[in-house]
């Protein structure tokens, strides 16, 4: 099929502008936002965090988010299909459509490693079910996330299993798959999160909860944590990942872009805080240490569930919480690789999204072995800062440290300086003169030098 086809594709659209935001804002919500952002925030100035945090959403994260939104519907088809065109009506180089490639790249390659943690979030719904973290202490905990890891089958039939409950969804297409499923899951998902915060508030330490989240401490912000908060609106946001510039492809002329991209920031900022707001609570309240990343929510919180009142309960709710927030990001990252292979002749959107999933699976293979048969392989010893990165560490820095940011820069670039600037002004609906000059100056000089320095930071 040639490229000209390949722009003709005719793809579904969102049904309507609030399933629109609720697929997109289940793709930006994902497990970052249920460990990573809280404990980051409060550790590194709590609501100074924040606040720094909500800057840099504001006047940066939803600017952008704007612009790779309305490339994307401006363009009309998969990533590379749309870049194509965009390139072209602006007489600019197709070379550009390394922005497109990217954006397939990137979720295909992090959708392998993310889906093993996926597979983690389905075990531990099983686990919290059977009422398996009853009577736990920190040792069992721990042997118990241990014996996890070391088995390789068991790791790779769980990933398998996350992949595949993807696969199925986007295999039925935007409409009666990615939307239908996004209208009930997303909302199911903000109610576990309520009950949880509620249940924080009557049966845990939530004074020391709020404090940790919440109590500015200005003098921890220093040039490295403005970078961080930085960075953690970019990502949590999901710019440059390749959805926005898919899902935006799928949204009708009438559905308005700057409203959209607000509205999904202030709920994927909502899932964070709220997040933190039912967390750490109870690590307090079980005198528990508020580590980050998997430790915290797979070692440190079935302690707590195994030795608090309703721990059951909210045991189960949690890892289902975790596993809708795995899952519908899942969702958005099969998308744009789907939508570029469906554009090819005699290719369904079935078959499509069989193989993406299939492999991404054998991708994420040696990301599961990392844990165990190749636990002690450390394939860039050479390279100091990646020294001691297993292969999963890796695959997570090429995407987060690397290719992410890189992506994002050239977004905004694309945007500011070669989208013209009535096309870009036509898809989000922009008439007030200063805000177009506002956006476009954040387009062409802020963000992509902010960006950079969050690329150069992090790989120095």
């Amino acid at each position: 099929m040639s490229q000209s086809d390949n722009a003709e594709f005719k793809h579904e659209k969102w049904s309507s502008a609030n399933v629109f935001m609720l697929a997109t804002i289940g793709a930006a919500v994902g497990l970052g936002n249920l460990w990573r952002f809280p404990f980051v925030a409060g550790q590194n100035g709590g609501a100074a965090f924040l606040l720094i945090y909500i800057g840099f959403v504001l006047l940066l994260g939803i600017p952008v988010m704007m612009a790779e939104l309305a490339m994307g519907r401006r363009g009309g088809g998969s990533p590379i299909a749309s870049m194509r065109k965009l390139s072209i009506e602006a007489g600019a180089s197709r070379a550009w459509a390394a922005i497109g490639w990217f954006s397939i790249l990137i979720p295909l390659v992090g959708m392998s490693y993310y889906s093993v943690v996926g597979g983690w979030s389905i075990d531990y719904v099983i686990k919290a079910a059977l009422n398996s973290f009853a009577g736990f202490n920190g040792q069992e905990s721990e042997n118990t996330f241990n014996l996890v890891l070391a088995s390789p089958w068991r790791l790779l039939f769980f990933q398998g299993l996350f992949i595949a409950s993807g696969v199925v969804v986007v295999a039925r297409g935007v409409g009666k798959g990615i939307a239908a499923v996004s209208k009930y899951m997303m909302p199911a998902l903000f109610a576990i999160l309520i009950i949880l915060v509620l249940n924080s508030i009557f049966n845990a330490d939530i004074a020391r909860g709020i404090d940790f989240l919440f109590n500015p401490h200005f003098d921890k912000i220093t040039p490295n944590v403005v970078f961080m908060a930085m960075g953690q609106a970019f990502f949590s946001l999901a710019i440059g990942v390749g959805v926005m510039l898919t899902y935006g492809a799928y949204v009708p002329t009438n559905v308005s872009l700057p409203k959209a991209a607000f509205m999904i920031a202030l709920a994927d900022t909502a899932v964070a805080v709220l997040a933190g707001v039912a967390i750490f609570p109870i690590v307090f309240a079980n005198g528990l240490d508020p580590a980050g990343g998997e430790g915290l929510i797979f070692v440190t919180l079935p302690i707590a569930f195994g030795n608090m009142q309703f721990g059951y309960i909210v045991g189960v709710m949690f890892f289902v919480l975790l596993f809708f927030a795995a899952y519908s990001s899942v969702l958005g990252m099969l998308e744009p690789v789907v939508s570029f292979l469906e554009e090819h002749r005699g290719y369904s959107r079935p078959k499509m999204a069989v193989l993406a999933g299939f492999c991404s699976w054998v991708l994420g293979i040696a990301a599961v072995l990392s844990f165990n048969v190749w636990s002690d392989l450390r394939p860039m010893a050479v390279v100091p800062l990646l020294a001691e990165k297993n292969i999963f560490g890796l695959l997570d820095f090429a995407i987060a440290n690397f290719l992410l940011p890189l992506n994002a820069m050239l977004i905004a670039i694309f945007a500011g300086w070669i989208m013209t600037r009535q096309s870009l002004l036509e898809e989000l609906g922009v008439q007030s003169v200063i805000l177009a000059k506002f956006l476009r100056v954040i387009l062409r000089y802020i963000a992509p030098v902010l960006i950079f320095a969050i690329f150069y930071t992090s790989l120095t």
